[in-house]
C-alpha cells in the first residue's frame, strides 16, 4: 500500500498550473462572426515582454494647444526663383484693430458717396441745386478729417461714379468741379493742420478755377461762347454808367478782364469762407474739435 502522504505530494506535484494560464471563473462566451464587418487582414498583440524586435507604442497624456486668429502667418507665394515666405502680419478683429478700422472707414466712405449722390441727384432733378449747395462737400471734410487724405479721395471718387451712372458724365464732371475737388482740398489742408488763411486762399482758388472749368463746359455743349457773352455784357453796363456819369472814357477789354477775374474770386472766397465757418460748427458738435485748428474767435463764439 502506498501512504497517504505520498500520494498527496504525487497528485498535488502533477496538477500544477502554469504561471502563464488565465484563470476563469466560468466559461467564456461565444464569439459568434460578424458577417456584416470583413475579417481583419492584422490582428495587433500587445506583450508584455520587451521584444527588442517590436516597436513599442507609447500612450501620452494629449495637449490642446490653442491657436491665435489674431496672429495668421501669411501664407507661401511663389516668385520666379522660388518660393519665399512672407512675414506675418497681425490681423486683429478687436476695436483697435488694423482689419476693424479699415473696414470701418470702407462702410463710412461708401455710406458717404451713397448719401452724397443721392441727395445731389434729387436736388438736380427738383432744380433746389443751390439750397443744398453747401453741404456737398461736407461728407468729403468728415471722412478725410477721420480717416485721412485718401479715405476722402475715395468718398469723392465714389460719388463721382454714382452720379456718372445715374445722371450721366455731364453732372459727374460739374460735381466734381464745383464741390468734390473743393471738399478734398478742404480736408486735406484742415487735416494736415494748416490755418484758415492758407485753408480759404487755396480754396478760393479751386472753386474759382472749378466754376471757370464748369462754364466751359456749359460752353461746350451749347455751342456758344459764355465768357464773351459776359465781358461783353458787363463792358456795355460800364460804358453805360460812365457815359450817364458825364465820364468820356469807356473801359478797355483788359480791364474788363481783370474785373470778371476778380468779381469770380470774390465770390469763391465768400462761399469758402461760409463753409469753412459752417464745418468747423458742424464738426465741433460731433465732438472733432480737438483735431481742428480753430481761429480764437471762432473758438470763442463755438
Amino acid at each position: 500500500m502506498i501512504p497517504f502522504k505520498l500520494l498527496l505530494h504525487q497528485s498535488s506535484s502533477s496538477f500544477s498550473i502554469p504561471p502563464n494560464t488565465p484563470l476563469y471563473l466560468y466559461p467564456p462566451p461565444p464569439q459568434f462572426p460578424n458577417p456584416a464587418l470583413p475579417p481583419p487582414l492584422h490582428k495587433p498583440t500587445l506583450s508584455l515582454r520587451p521584444n527588442p524586435f517590436s516597436l513599442s507604442i507609447r500612450l501620452c497624456n494629449p495637449e490642446f494647444r490653442l491657436f491665435k486668429v489674431s496672429k495668421a502667418e501669411a501664407p507661401v507665394t511663389g516668385n520666379e526663383g522660388g518660393y519665399t515666405k512672407a512675414s506675418p502680419q497681425v490681423e486683429d478683429l478687436s476695436p483697435d484693430g488694423a482689419v476693424y478700422r479699415k473696414t470701418l472707414a470702407l462702410v463710412e466712405c461708401s455710406m458717404f458717396a451713397a448719401l452724397t449722390g443721392l441727395v445731389y441727384f434729387l436736388s438736380n432733378s427738383l432744380a433746389i441745386e443751390n439750397y443744398f449747395g453747401c453741404v456737398f462737400s461736407l461728407p468729403i471734410v468728415i471722412s478725410s478729417m477721420r480717416w485721412g487724405i485718401a479715405a476722402g479721395r475715395k468718398t469723392m471718387v465714389a460719388t463721382a461714379m454714382l452720379l456718372l451712372v445715374l445722371s450721366g458724365p455731364v453732372k459727374a464732371l460739374t460735381y466734381l468741379l464745383k464741390h468734390g475737388i473743393v471738399g478734398l482740398t478742404m480736408g486735406a489742408l484742415w487735416r494736415l493742420g494748416a490755418n484758415w488763411s492758407l485753408s480759404i486762399v487755396l480754396c478760393t482758388i479751386v472753386r474759382a478755377v472749378g466754376a471757370v472749368g464748369y462754364v466751359l463746359i456749359t460752353s461746350f455743349l451749347i455751342r456758344e461762347n459764355i465768357f464773351a457773352l459776359i465781358t461783353i455784357n458787363i463792358h456795355a453796363s460800364l460804358a453805360f454808367i460812365f457815359t450817364a456819369s458825364g465820364l468820356g472814357t469807356i473801359p478797355s477789354m483788359n480791364f474788363i478782364y481783370a474785373l470778371f477775374t476778380i468779381l469770380v474770386l470774390l465770390n469763391s472766397g465768400c462761399f469758402i469762407f461760409l463753409l469753412h465757418i459752417l464745418y468747423s460748427v458742424f464738426l465741433t458738435r460731433l465732438g472733432m474739435k480737438a483735431s481742428l485748428r480753430l481761429p480764437r474767435w471762432i473758438e470763442r463764439a463755438i
